[in-house]
């Protein structure tokens, strides 16, 4: 995880706003992918529990499972890639991005060969985007959260009515600053969802290899920011 810092310099700021672009991408990405597959979402749980609401005095009980499910799975996925990133033996901070990765490719694989059930699908992925959501959780001082969409627009507002209306200039200058990578991030997630159902009718159960070999690439990202 990479924590909230008070001083960093401003190629760092940039890393990190790379990297949290990055994964807004592959949530996005990821998500969409779920929705078309399954019917739900596997980072979205704003959306989920929506659903989960809804089914109880409906009596879907395939919904009420699989929305239970995947909002389980991603619970765990947060804690125990927050556990990992709070491990003090473990040299290897950038772990939950292996794993994530290594997840992703070994279900794409398995999945080429053997149709695999909804319900150990949307567990399995839905873990995993727990766990990648704990890779990056601020952009220098300002705290994000590369998955929730209603999070991050709430502060881009917030942001953006602080600049229009504040009379301190570092006070403007700040909120500014902020308001762009909240807008970048909303950004990454909306090109990530839209890029998906292009790829799927062309990859079809390779569709997650993209998000699995992408993540590779943040460990750079991520080795910069210590420099």
């Amino acid at each position: 995880m990479i924590a909230e810092k008070s001083l960093l310099s401003s190629k760092q700021i940039r890393i990190q706003e790379k990297l949290a672009i990055f994964l807004a991408f592959i949530a996005g990405y990821t998500d969409a992918t779920g929705l078309i597959q399954w019917k739900t979402y596997v980072s979205f749980m704003s959306g989920n529990t929506t659903q989960l609401g809804t089914a109880f005095f409906s009596e879907k009980s395939e919904v009420i499972i699989t929305s239970l499910t995947v909002i389980t799975s991603f619970v765990i996925g947060i804690y125990a890639g927050t556990c990992l990133s709070m491990w003090e033996k473990c040299k290897i901070k950038t772990i939950p991005i292996y794993i994530v990765s290594i997840i992703l490719m070994l279900y794409s694989v398995i999945w080429y060969y053997h149709q695999i059930a909804i319900i150990p699908s949307v567990a399995l992925i839905s873990f995993a985007m727990g766990m990648m959501n704990t890779i990056v959780t601020s952009v220098g001082d300002l705290k994000v959260n590369t998955d929730f969409v209603t999070g991050t627009l709430n502060s881009l507002a917030k942001n953006t009515a602080i600049f229009t209306m504040s009379n301190d200039e570092h006070e403007r200058k700040e909120s500014k600053a902020n308001a762009i990578h909240l807008l970048l991030l909303w950004i990454g997630f909306l090109s990530g969802a839209a890029i998906s159902p292009i790829l799927l009718q062309v990859l079809k159960n390779w569709i997650l290899i993209i998000p699995a070999v992408l993540l590779l690439t943040c460990n750079r990202l991520i080795t910069s920011t210590k420099k």
